[in-house]
């Protein structure tokens, strides 16, 4: 990579990491080490705040896309973004989750990993392939269960 392209991605990094922080680790409890950002506060209005965390999530990950970062961060960085939002979204559990599972902060871990370490390099096809075998999985789990289900109710209502 030539010292140009480096030079903005460094500043680009040092923007985002600062996003990040505010969005999950800019505010600490007086006494403790425990720190939380604006993520878990917006969570707390419904519906608006999930969006709005989501929305600011996306928003890295589409300037990070835009400058260079390899497929498999890209996909390892949705996945986080993913899970917080669909955990998140969930009433009480999501908010609890939300102070402690903080997606933005792993998403600059990964980021660093691959610019400053070289690490997350290749297409992510690996986890592509891991993610629709879970699904999958999942799939026809639900799909047996139900069948398992409405085979009970039918037998229970003849």
């Amino acid at each position: 990579m030539d010292k140009s392209k480096q030079v903005v991605l460094s500043g680009q990094l040092k923007w985002v990491e600062r996003i990040a922080s505010v969005m999950d680790d800019k505010f600490r409890i007086p006494g403790t080490n425990f720190r939380f950002g604006l993520d878990p506060i917006l969570n707390l209005i419904p519906f608006a705040g999930d969006i709005s965390g989501f929305l600011v999530s996306a928003a890295l990950l589409y300037v990070m896309a835009k400058n260079g970062v390899s497929r498999k961060v890209l996909i390892l960085m949705a996945i986080n973004i993913s899970v917080d939002a669909a955990i998140g979204a969930i009433p009480l559990l999501g908010q609890i989750f939300d102070f402690y599972i903080k997606a933005n902060t792993r998403n600059i871990k990964l980021l660093k990993e691959h610019y400053q370490e070289g690490k997350h390099a290749g297409s992510g096809n690996g986890i592509i392939a891991i993610l629709l075998i879970v699904l999958l999985i999942v799939i026809s789990v639900i799909l047996y269960l139900s069948y398992i289900a409405l085979r009970w109710l039918f037998t229970q209502f003849r």
